[in-house]
C-alpha cells in the first residue's frame, strides 16, 4: 500500500495556462539534423510572420544541459519554468530523461532535444569517478566530432532563431553560439576546465589539450551566472551571483506524510545517491527502531527489507525531502541546495575525485546542515550514530532560494539586449595555463575555508606569498613562554622552532574548541572539532617532528643504488600520539556504535585526525579497531593491508599513518594493547615533490615509538617507513626521502649511497652557495604510472646487462684447447664477471656502459616479450604489465650517469670558490634535468622554470647569479631545485622567476628555502596539559 502511494508523488502541479498537451521534440542518439529544420520550426507555438523572433514578449532560448547527473537538469528546470511563464520558448538540449522536465513543466513552449554534447564525469560506481575514462569519453563525445558538432549546432541555432544560448555548463555550446553570432551565458557553480585539470595531471596527461579547448570555449561566453557553492572559474570574464536555485514544493510535509500514511512519530530518511542504482544489499538492521527509509534510484529487481521503501523512478524528490527528517546520500548541487533550502539535515558520503564536492560540502557544513559518514560504515550498515547526530542538527540557511527566478530575469534582459559585461580581459587570456587550475585546492596548509567569502579572486584565495622566509628559530619569548604555560614538558625541547611552538599552541586550543561546541558556531572546522575529542588531557602526549626534503642531486637514481644529496627543508610534519587503556579512550560516536555492535566490550581502537584535509578533499578522520590488523595470531599481510586502506580513497591517506603500526607489528613484533589517538598536522605541501608522504610516515613512526618506549635508530626507522610506502601505500619509491626526513641535519646535505641506505656523511653547504626549490604547481606523485614505468625500465635494463655480461663471461672462458674465444684487456674478465652479478645499476661506470652495453639495450620493450625472455625483473615493489611498452635505454642510462654526476657535484662543493665552480654545479643540474625528460619524467611547468633560470643566467646584463636548475624527486611535475650565489641579487632573481612564471601560466609558484633538522636530531617531546591552564 505504501509503495503505491509513493508512486503517486511524481507529477508537479502545473502553473501554465495552456491546455494543449506537452510537445516534446526528441532526437535520440544523434545531433540535430539540418534537414529537420522545417519540422522544428513548425513546433513553435506562434508563427513569426516577419521571420524575427526577438521581442520583449516572445523570445527563444536554447538551453544546453551537461550530461553529468540529474542535478544540472533539475536546476535547469527551475530556470526554464520561469522563462516559459514569462511567455518565451525554451529548447532544452539534454541527455537527461524527459520526465525530469515534463513532470514539472507542462507547456507547449518546452522543446526537448535529446542530444549529448559532453559527458561530465564518468563514474565507476555511485561514489567513484573514473578520471581516465572521463577524459577518454569526453574526447570521443566532444573532441573527435567537434567540427561536425559545431556545424550542426550553428545550423540548428539559426533554424530555431535563438535569441540567447544558455549553457549549464556545456563548453561547445558557447563556441557554437559565437560562430552563429548569438550571445551566450553560462549558469553554473563549476566549470569543466577546473574539474578536468586534475584528471589530466593525475590520470591522462596526453589529454591535456582538452582543458585548453574547454577554457577557450567558455571564454566566448558573455558572462557567468554563478550559483552558491562555486569553484574557481577564471575562464569567465564577468560574474553575476544569484541565490540558490531549487525546485519548488508542491505539498507540505504534513500533506506528503498523510498521503504516504506515515505518522509524525516515524523518523524518515531519504536515501538519495543521484538516481543511480546503489546496488547495495540493504538490511533491516541498518535503521534504528522507529525509522523508515525511502530509496531513490533502486533497481527494479532490487529486493528491499520492510523498513526500506522503493520510490518510483520519476518520484518528485523535493516533496519527499521536505517530508523527511534527514537525507543520506552523496553531495551534488541539487542535493545540497535543496537540503539547505528545506532545512533538511544531510548525512553525506564523500565521492572520489569529485572536485566540486569540497565547495558544496563546506557550504553545507557552514550552515550546520551536514554530517559526514565514513564509506565503510555506509556499506556495513553502521548508520545509527550518524542518523541520530543528523536529527540533532539545526540547519540555519536563511538565504534566498529564488535563484531560478532571478537567473531567468537576467537571461530575459540579456536576450532583449541589456549588456552586463565589462572590458575585462577575455577568459582565454586570463587562463593561459588551465592545467594549473586543478590544483588551486592545494593552498597554504592551515588556511581555514570561510564561507561565503570563498575565492574572491584565485590568487588571494591561494594565500600566496612572494616566497618563503629563511627558516629561523623563534626569538619570540611570548610564544615560547605561552607554550610552557599550556604544557609541562616532561622530555625533549621544542628548540625554539616556531612551527613546533604553534603546533603545541594548537593542541592547547583544542580545549577551546571542545568548550565552544556547547554553543552554535558556524565557522568551526570539522577536523578541529574531531581533534577536540581526541585526547585525554590527564595523560601524557608524545610529539614528533619530521621535515620534507629538497632533492638536490640523485633523485630517481636512488632505487638503482646511486649516491644522493638531499636537503631537509624548513616545512615539516608534526604528529601527536597518546595511548590510553580502552576504558579511558574517548571514542567517536560511530566508533563506539561499531564496538557495541560487535558485542565484545571495549577493545583497543586507533583514531586519527589529519589537519588540512580540505586541501586535497580527503576525509579528516580515520578510525579502526586495532584487532583488524591481526589475521588470526599474526599481523595481516602487507598486501591485505594495502587493499584494506584502498577500499575508500577518501581515507586512503590513513595508510601513511596507520601503516606504521602494522610495520612495527610485522617487523619488530610489537603488539599494541592500548588504544591510540593520533593528530597529524603537516606543513609540507602535497604533490610538490618535496616528500610530504615521507614526512608523515617518519613523524608518525617517531611519535608512536616514543609513546611505546621503543628505541629505534633514525636509519632503521627510515627503512621501516619505506616499507610503509612501498608495501602498504603501494608507491615504489626509494629510501632517500625517508632517510633525509629521519637523519638529515639543518643546512647540510645528507650524502647517502642507496645500497640500500648507507649514510656516507653530511656535506657542508659553502657560505657563498644557496639552494632554492620552486614549485611548478603541477602535481607530482611517486605512485603515478610514469614513475613506476621508468623504475621498471631501469630494472629491465639491469637484468639485460647482467644477461649480456653473463654471455660475454662464458665466451671469455678458455676453450677445451686452452684458448680464449674473446680476448679482453687485463682485468676485463673480472669486470665482466662482476657485471654478470650486478646488484645496482649505479655500480656500473659510464665508460663501461658505453663500451659494452649501450648499443645492445633496446630503446623499449613490451612487458610480455621481456617476461618471455627474462622471466622477472627482480624488483619486489613493482609489477610488469605484459601489455605495456617500457622504455629501457633511457631508464637504465639515467642512474648510471646520475651517480657519476652526484659524485662530481659533491666533490665540487669542496673545491675552491669561483664562478667556474658554480657554473659546473649548475651544468650538472641541467644535465640531470634533461636526463629526466629523456626518461619521460619531465613536464611543461618544470621545463619552463628551468628555462627561466637559464634566461637569468645568460641575460645580457651579465649580472646573473643563478647557475642551474633540475626537476626533483620522482619528476612529472613538482618542484625544481635551483643553485645560485647566496646573495640578495639571487633572491631578487628568484622573485622575478616567480612573476614571469605567473605571467605565463596564471600560477604563482611557492618557493622553498631554508632548512631544519630531521626527526632523529629533533627527538621527541613528552608533554602533559597543565591543570591550571585547562578550561573549567
Amino acid at each position: 500500500m505504501l509503495n503505491s502511494r509513493i508512486g503517486t508523488l511524481t507529477n508537479g502541479v502545473s502553473e501554465f495556462p495552456e491546455k494543449d498537451p506537452v510537445r516534446v521534440l526528441i532526437l535520440l542518439g544523434e545531433p540535430f539534423l539540418i534537414q529537420a529544420e522545417g519540422e522544428t520550426e513548425t513546433m513553435r507555438i506562434k508563427e513569426e510572420s516577419n521571420g524575427v523572433s526577438a521581442s520583449r514578449n516572445h523570445l527563444v532560448f536554447a538551453y544546453y544541459v551537461t550530461g553529468h547527473g540529474f542535478g544540472h537538469a533539475t536546476r535547469v528546470v527551475e530556470v526554464v519554468r520561469h522563462l516559459i511563464l514569462a511567455g518565451h520558448d525554451v529548447h532544452v538540449v539534454t541527455g537527461a530523461p524527459e520526465f525530469v522536465f515534463t513532470s514539472e513543466i507542462q507547456s507547449p513552449r518546452l522543446f526537448i532535444r535529446k542530444v549529448l554534447l559532453d559527458c561530465g564525469a564518468v563514474q565507476a560506481d555511485a561514489l567513484t569517478v573514473d578520471r581516465l575514462a572521463s577524459l577518454e569519453k569526453y574526447s570521443v563525445t566532444a573532441v573527435l566530432p567537434r567540427a561536425s558538432i559545431l556545424e550542426t549546432e550553428v545550423a540548428w541555432l539559426n533554424s530555431i532563431k535563438a535569441d540567447l544560448v544558455v549553457s549549464d555548463v556545456v563548453p561547445v555550446a558557447c563556441r557554437a553560439a559565437a560562430d552563429a553570432g548569438i550571445r551566450s551565458v553560462c549558469v553554473t557553480n563549476f566549470s569543466w576546465d577546473f574539474i578536468y585539470a586534475e584528471y589530466v595531471m593525475d590520470a591522462g596527461n596526453h589529454h591535456r589539450s582538452i582543458v585548453w579547448e574547454i577554457a577557450e570555449d567558455y571564454s566566448h561566453c558573455e558572462f557567468l551566472i554563478r550559483l552558491p557553492g562555486y569553484c574557481p572559474m577564471p575562464a569567465f570574464r564577468d560574474v553575476i551571483d544569484v541565490p540558490l536555485v531549487v525546485r519548488r514544493l508542491h505539498r507540505s510535509r504534513k500533506e506528503v506524510r498523510k498521503e504516504l500514511g506515515i505518522g509524525e512519530d516515524v523518523k524518515l530518511v531519504i536515501l538519495n545517491f543521484g538516481g543511480q542504482p546503489a546496488g547495495w544489499n540493504l538490511k533491516e538492521e541498518y535503521l534504528p527502531s522507529g525509522w523508515l527509509c525511502l530509496v531513490c534510484g533502486a533497481s527494479d529487481t532490487q529486493d528491499l527489507p520492510p523498513n526500506f521503501v522503493k520510490l518510483a523512478k520519476d518520484a518528485y524528490t523535493p516533496d519527499l525531502m521536505a517530508a523527511s527528517d534527514c537525507m543520506l546520500g552523496k553531495i551534488g548541487y541539487g542535493t545540497v541546495s535543496e537540503a539547505l533550502a528545506y532545512k533538511l539535515p544531510f548525512v553525506f558520503v564523500r565521492r572520489d575525485y569529485f572536485n566540486e564536492e569540497p565547495f558544496l560540502r563546506n557550504m553545507l557544513e557552514y550552515y550546520q546542515g551536514g554530517v559526514e559518514m565514513i564509506r565503510r560504515d555506509l556499506l556495513t550498515g553502521h548508520w545509527k550514530p550518524y542518523l541520530e547526530r543528523a536529527i540533532s542538527l539545526k540547519p540555519c540557511y536563511e538565504g534566498g532560494i529564488n535563484g531560478g527566478e532571478v537567473a531567468a530575469q537576467i537571461l530575459q534582459e540579456t536576450a532583449i539586449g541589456k549588456n552586463y559585461t565589462s572590458d575585462k580581459l577575455s577568459g582565454a587570456r586570463r587562463l593561459r595555463d588551465a592545467i594549473i587550475l586543478g590544483y588551486q585546492l592545494q593552498r597554504v596548509p592551515g588556511r581555514d575555508i570561510l564561507i561565503p567569502e570563498w575565492y574572491a579572486s584565485a590568487e588571494n584565495e591561494l594565500g600566496i606569498s612572494s616566497g618563503s622566509p629563511t627558516y629561523q628559530k623563534s626569538e619570540n619569548s611570548y610564544l615560547t613562554n605561552s607554550c610552557t604555560e599550556d604544557f609541562e614538558i616532561l622530555h625533549g625541547d621544542p628548540q625554539g622552532f616556531p612551527d613546533t611552538i604553534m603546533f603545541l599552541k594548537s593542541l592547547a586550543e583544542l580545549d577551546v574548541v571542545s568548550e565552544s561546541e556547547r554553543t552554535p558556531e558556524k565557522r568551526q572546522i570539522r577536523e578541529r572539532k574531531a581533534a577536540a575529542g581526541l585526547f585525554n588531557w590527564e595523560e601524557e602526549i608524545f610529539v614528533a617532528r619530521a621535515p620534507g626534503r629538497l632533492d638536490v642531486m640523485g633523485g630517481i637514481a636512488d632505487y638503482s643504488g646511486s649516491l644522493v644529496l638531499q636537503l631537509p627543508i624548513r616545512e615539516a610534519c608534526h604528529v601527536a600520539v597518546q595511548r590510553n587503556h580502552p576504558s579511558k579512550h574517548r571514542l567517536w560516536n560511530h566508533a563506539l556504535a561499531r564496538q557495541q555492535a560487535k558485542g565484545q566490550g571495549l577493545t583497543p581502537v586507533l583514531e586519527i585526525v589529519s589537519y588540512g584535509s580540505e586541501l586535497s578533499n580527503r576525509g579528516p578522520t580515520f578510525d579502526m579497531d586495532l584487532a583488524d590488523f591481526m589475521d588470526g595470531e599474526q599481523p595481516m599481510s602487507y598486501e591485505k593491508a594495502k587493499k584494506y586502506f584502498a577500499r575508500d580513497p577518501s581515507q586512503k591517506w590513513a595508510a601513511y599513518v596507520a601503516g606504521t603500526i602494522l610495520v612495527l607489528m610485522t617487523e619488530l613484533g610489537v603488539r599494541f594493547e592500548n588504544s591510540i589517538s593520533m593528530l597529524v598536522s603537516s606543513a609540507v605541501p602535497e604533490g610538490k615533490g618535496v616528500s610530504s608522504s615521507a614526512a608523515v610516515e617518519v613523524a608518525s613512526m617517531s611519535a608512536l615509538s616514543a609513546a611505546h618506549g621503543l628505541s629505534i635508530s633514525a636509519r632503521d626507522l627510515a627503512l621501516l617507513c619505506q616499507k610503509v610506502e612501498n608495501h602498504i601505500v603501494g608507491a615504489p619509491c626509494g629510501v632517500m626521502d625517508q632517510m633525509t626526513s629521519a637523519c638529515g641535519e639543518a643546512n647540510k646535505l645528507l650524502a647517502m649511497v642507496c645500497q640500500p641506505a648507507e649514510i656516507v656523511g653530511l656535506v657542508e653547504i659553502p657560505s657563498h652557495i644557496r639552494f632554492w626549490g620552486i614549485d611548478s604547481g603541477i602535481r607530482h606523485s611517486v605512485g603515478g604510472a610514469d614513475y613506476g614505468s621508468v623504475r621498471i625500465g631501469a630494472f629491465m635494463g639491469r637484468k639485460m646487462i647482467k644477461s649480456i655480461a653473463s654471455s660475454m663471461f662464458s665466451q671469455s672462458l678458455p676453450s677445451s684447447s686452452g684458448e680464449n674465444i674473446d680476448e679482453l684487456e687485463d682485468g676485463g674478465v673480472e669486470l665482466i664477471e662482476a657485471e654478470a652479478s650486478l646488484d645496482y645499476l649505479c655500480n656500473l661506470s659510464p665508460h663501461r656502459y658505453e663500451a659494452f652495453y649501450a648499443k645492445m639495450l633496446p630503446e623499449s620493450m613490451l612487458g610480455e616479450k621481456f617476461l618471455e625472455k627474462y622471466a622477472d625483473h627482480n624488483d619486489s615493489v613493482t609489477v610488469i604489465d605484459p601489455k605495456r611498452n617500457y622504455g629501457v635505454t633511457a631508464a637504465a642510462k639515467h642512474p648510471i650517469y646520475e651517480n657519476f654526476r652526484v659524485k662530481a657535484f659533491k666533490a665540487l662543493l669542496t673545491s675552491a670558490t669561483s664562478d667556474e665552480q658554480l657554473t659546473a654545479l649548475g651544468e650538472l643540474l641541467y644535465q640531470c634535468h634533461y636526463s629526466y625528460s629523456a626518461c619521460g619524467l619531465g613536464s611543461d611547468g618544470t621545463d619552463r622554470l628551468a628555462k627561466l633560470v637559464q634566461a637569468m643566467q645568460h641575460s645580457k646584463s651579465d649580472d646573473g647569479t643563478l647557475y642551474g636548475a633540475k626537476i626533483t624527486g620522482g619528476g612529472s611535475g613538482g618542484t625544481v631545485c635551483v643553485v645560485g650565489k647566496n646573495c640578495l641579487r639571487s633572491s631578487q632573481q628568484i622573485i622575478e622567476i616567480q612573476q614571469r612564471y605567473k605571467n605565463a601560466t596564471g600560477y604563482l609558484p611557492f618557493v622553498f628555502e631554508g632548512s631544519s633538522p630531521g626527526a632523529g636530531r629533533f627527538g621527541h617531546l613528552k608533554i602533559r596539559r597543565r591543570t591550571s591552564s585547562k578550561l573549567t
